[in-house]
């Protein structure tokens, strides 16, 4: 054999070889909104899967192998997740999936996700009906609609001393089921529903709502919505002149938001399933380690990212292989420790045991009102 030949063959082989070392680490695909009136809070997730990734790497991967996030923005749409899915299953391989943020875009991703027979683990959507559909291949690592409205409706109600409440939501399966959910509870305690509405993603004029909110007579407003629309509606509503007490869900205790309402800001009440001022031991490496990372506190989103992506890796570990079926019977065996708890599965692959908090904004931070562990 020639010098050329020989030459030619040994870069063959190197491009040969260049895809298995390519892929010598164990991907977990991701499915974030990081574009539209969602991307403050895809991001965070975002963050919070990438600081996860990063510290257990630091520690030597899982099995052995340094662990890789294949990100894909799914806009919180759900055809733009269910291509997203698409392309991280069958181009880039990967034996599981973290996402995909909003309940309606999650929903259609579950059916690709059990068709393929590949895991997808929500650290995020909470519309209560994703866990009641049989699907043995989603697992839900947060709160449901139904359980922070049974948890905190009831102190809502005494503290606010509400009588007549108006509801607002995001019109999507996430902002319908937060509302129904709320109205029930606290019209189970007395409280008379006066007004209800909704509004589309990316809405930037809420004055139409707020004029029937003026005139409604409500003592008090229920909000569903995340960062970008939910700061504008409480921007507006302050400019609008209208101080009833505001509560909700959503992304009101995160960084970003408390940053764009600024004072507008300044006494609302939510429901959430993390806040930053938890003082579990946990919860402040985390945010320590969070904040030397990003310079900014984490909020829900970062927590969620953090606490699914920690949870996948956990069943990689305990499976011993990237073998999606493995992986999927692995995750039922889950007792993870995160910032905001301790995650187990129930039968219905719906986490329990961990905590959630009913906060109030006060000086630009959320502070702890009350906690409640979620039950089995």
């Amino acid at each position: 054999m020639g010098t050329k030949t020989l030459l030619v063959g040994v870069a063959v082989g190197l491009l040969a070889a260049a895809p298995a070392i390519a892929q010598d680490t164990i991907k977990i695909g991701v499915i974030q909104p990081l574009t539209g009136s969602v991307a403050y809070n895809g991001t965070s997730d975002v963050n919070g899967s990438k600081l996860a990734v990063e510290e257990r790497n630091a520690k030597g991967g899982v099995l052995g192998k340094k662990v890789e996030l294949v990100i894909e923005d799914g806009s919180c749409n759900p055809a733009k997740s269910v291509n997203a899915a698409e392309k991280l299953i069958q181009r880039d391989k990967v034996p599981v999936l973290s996402g995909a943020f909003c309940s309606s875009a999650t929903a259609a991703v579950m059916p690709v996700a059990a068709n393929y027979k590949i895991p997808l683990v929500t650290g995020v959507s909470s519309a209560a009906d994703l866990t009641e559909r049989g699907n043995k291949w989603f697992f839900r690592a947060t709160e449901t609609d139904a359980l922070l409205a049974k948890s905190f409706a009831k102190i809502l109600v005494e503290q606010l001393n509400l009588k007549k409440v108006a509801y607002i939501g995001v019109n999507d399966d996430w902002g319908r089921g937060g509302v129904e959910q709320f109205e029930k509870q606290m019209t189970a305690l007395g409280a008379k529903t006066v007004m209800k509405d909704y509004f589309d993603h990316g809405t930037t004029d809420f004055y139409t709502i707020l004029t029937k909110l003026r005139s409604s007579g409500a003592d008090g407003v229920f909000v569903a919505a995340e960062t970008q629309d939910g700061s504008i509606l409480v921007k507006q509503k302050s400019e609008f002149g209208l101080d009833m007490k505001m509560f909700g869900v959503g992304s009101w205790a995160t960084a970003d938001f408390i940053k764009l309402t600024g004072p507008a800001g300044e006494g609302i009440y939510a429901a959430v399933p993390y806040a930053a001022t938890m003082t579990t031991p946990k919860n402040q490496a985390f945010v320590k380690a969070y904040e030397a990372k990003y310079n900014e506190m984490p909020g829900k989103y970062a927590a969620a990212g953090y606490n699914a992506i920690n949870i996948i890796m956990d069943a990689i570990e305990r499976a011993g292989s990237t073998d999606p079926a493995k992986i999927r019977d692995a995750l039922a065996q889950t007792d993870y420790e995160g910032p905001n708890g301790r995650f187990r599965f129930d039968e219905k692959n719906q986490a329990y045991g961990f905590s959630v908090v009913l906060v109030q904004l006060q000086g630009g931070k959320p502070v702890v009102v009350a906690t409640t562990a979620v039950a089995n």
